[in-house]
């Protein structure tokens, strides 16, 4: 399910927590589908009972960087494929640079990210930090990470992309 706005997800997350499931949250750009975003995402799901994925929209890649000419894939495909996923639950996009105010409003139970990400890692200027993880520990969350598939990723298929 692709959620068209917070609101949506809101009501969404009320109806599964009152039915007592456990929610997992994750966020990434997901810009070339691959098995190492859909290993991570099964993995995320297994965690708790329903998952939920922010996903970048196209201003925030921009913003942050991610690499030349990125994404290549728009933001409503994105979204559209994540949310398409039999593991994911809904998916969101988000235009801001964290997706703080995401955690926030859903309180997830569980937090995920990749595995060059430190759950332990408590300043936020640390390219290892993990945004949200006090609001979810405090609530009595967990965070966790998923180690990454070695040898994909998205700049690294671009890449082979550009060699041919």
């Amino acid at each position: 399910m692709i959620c068209s706005s917070l609101e949506h997800l809101e009501v969404a997350v009320a109806e599964w927590k009152s039915v007592g499931d456990r929610i997992v949250f994750t966020n990434g750009v997901f810009d070339i589908l691959h098995i190492g975003h859909v290993t991570y995402l099964e993995e995320a799901r297994r965690r708790g009972d329903r998952l939920v994925v922010g996903v970048n929209d196209d201003e925030s890649v921009r913003r942050l960087n991610k690499a030349p000419g990125r994404p290549i894939n728009p933001e409503h495909a994105r979204a559209a494929i994540i949310g398409a996923l039999r593991c994911v639950d809904a998916a969101i996009l988000f235009g801001e640079d964290t997706p703080l105010w995401l955690i926030e409003a859903i309180q997830p139970d569980v937090l995920i990210k990749g595995g060059d990400y430190d759950p332990e890692d408590k300043n936020p200027k640390s390219k290892t930090f993990i945004v949200g993880s006090d609001l979810v520990k405090k609530a009595g969350g967990r965070v966790e990470i998923i180690q990454l598939v070695p040898g994909f990723s998205t700049t690294s298929i671009v890449g082979k992309i550009k060699e041919d």
